[in-house]
């Protein structure tokens, strides 16, 4: 094989170090993470905000404070770790875990991402449906209105997987053309908006949300803490939970990880209220107000709204949101499934998630409950990314063998089977049982896992 051939093969470095000659700059994580941050998934949370009847202080306040907590997981604990080895996520965790333990967590990540993915395709979906007149799904649809629905999801999401599949560099590129475009897409639609809305002042603006209100039919009641623990955790998995060892181990310095906070300011701050403002204007027509009437939630779908406040640009911000969203979560997910599969190239195992992202985002269920589809996403995920933190931390000065799994020779490593086990059924079983919102549990579950890995560890290295 000549070494031109042997580099396109191995150029997304699934089981070995990221070479220095492919390292990247600040820049390049900076577009990447703005595009993905100010994208399709922000349509749909700040409408659902508003649903869940926050305040004014709750939204500007608790948002202001849980994206920083965000930032420096990503800064102090996900690019810390990823520029000192390297390596992907699964790479990484399959030297711990041993090859079948984590052939489970590869598997449970990927659909994850995949479903996430999906509800990003449905975003897109609802703007392609505007100049198509198609039936748009309602807060409490869970399946497609229709043949029309089904075919634009599938050519959207074909179209979306294929970049995906290009690899990481087309990925990054794409996110850097698109992003300025997005950002000024959320930005000039929460203008409109507030003039549409007749705001004057700071008073006014802050009046949208005033103290707070019931919230929609189906959805619960939002407080400061609340927003402040789902918007830090609603990205557990990438930053508490080690996904974005993928894409950080890319970056030159662990001080790229700051770039996340463009993502986090421009998408989950500025986007979500800007998402949030064009839903308050649809909530004040008469549509919406018979609704609301009938006890039924006015529907959330962002093309319609957008199209409403900026008209075909809008609908255009729409369609390229849910698109880089969705090419880095498919990407990931296509990472995942190639650590099961190895001998599979990392093309066609993208394609493979792209293809169950797309079947996903026919249902609109996933987008329709995003809020709680992303507090239990990132309370799944989140814990087993402690057993790397805590290693990487601890594991000299607690007297435990580091990347034991490989040193043993040992496929499946039960310290961190019980560590994960334990901490998710007593706290999911706290939720379940206490009704106790999930975003709350995360930390503790998270806190929980590394320190049962520790002991077991300790305990089993021992035997």
């Amino acid at each position: 094989m000549s070494e031109t051939k042997s580099n396109r093969v191995h150029e997304e470095f699934e089981r070995q170090a990221v070479p220095e000659s492919h390292l990247k700059g600040w820049k390049s994580f900076l577009g990447m993470y703005a595009g993905e941050h100010a994208a399709g998934t922000e349509f749909m949370i700040g409408p659902l905000f508003l649903a869940a009847g926050v305040s004014a202080f709750d939204l500007i306040v608790g948002l202001l404070i849980g994206n920083f907590l965000a930032v420096l997981s990503w800064r102090f604990l996900t690019a810390e770790i990823a520029v000192k080895y390297r390596w992907t996520l699964y790479y990484h965790l399959e030297k711990i875990c041993g090859r079948q333990l984590v052939t489970v967590y590869n598997l449970a990540n990927g659909i994850f991402f995949c479903f996430l993915a999906g509800a990003m395709i449905t975003v897109s979906a609802t703007a392609v449906g505007v100049p198509l007149n198609l039936e748009m799904p309602a807060l409490s649809d869970t399946m497609p209105s229709g043949l029309p629905w089904i075919l634009t999801v599938i050519v959207l999401g074909a179209l979306i997987s294929i970049i995906a599949a290009k690899g990481y560099n087309t990925v990054s590129k794409a996110a850097n053309w698109m992003s300025p475009f997005i950002v000024l897409a959320f930005l000039i639609a929460g203008i409109v908006a507030m003039n549409q809305l007749g705001v004057k002042s700071f008073s006014d603006f802050w009046n949208i949300w005033g103290k707070g209100s019931a919230p929609f039919p189906g959805a619960i009641k939002y407080t400061f803490w609340h927003v402040v623990l789902w918007s830090w955790f609603c990205n557990a998995a990438m930053h508490i939970g080690m996904s974005d060892l993928s894409v950080f181990r890319y970056a030159k310095k662990a001080s790229s990880g700051w770039t996340t906070a463009a993502g986090m300011y421009i998408g989950h701050y500025m986007a979500w209220i800007a998402a949030a403002l064009l839903y308050a204007v649809y909530i004040k027509t008469p549509e919406a107000q018979a609704l609301l009437a009938q006890g039924q939630a006015p529907g959330v779908a962002p093309g319609p709204l957008a199209y409403n406040a900026i008209g075909v640009f809008g609908i255009l911000a729409v369609i390229i949101a849910g698109w880089t969203t969705a090419n880095p979560t498919i990407y990931r997910a296509g990472l995942a499934f190639q650590a099961i599969i190895p001998r599979t190239s990392t093309f066609w195992v993208t394609i493979l998630a792209g293809a169950i992202a797309t079947i996903a985002g026919i249902f609109p269920a996933f987008a329709m409950r995003l809020l709680d589809f992303v507090a239990l996403y990132g309370f799944v995920l989140a814990p087993v990314g402690a057993v790397i933190v805590f290693e990487h931390f601890f594991a000299r000065r607690f007297g435990i063998v580091a990347q034991y799994a490989e040193q043993s020779g040992i496929a499946f490593n039960y310290s961190v089977l019980l560590a994960f086990g334990i901490s998710f059924l007593v706290f999911f079983t706290i939720s379940q049982t206490q009704n106790v919102f999930l975003s709350f549990l995360t930390l503790p579950a998270w806190l929980t896992c590394g320190i049962l890995f520790l002991v077991f560890s300790k305990w089993m290295q021992k035997q």
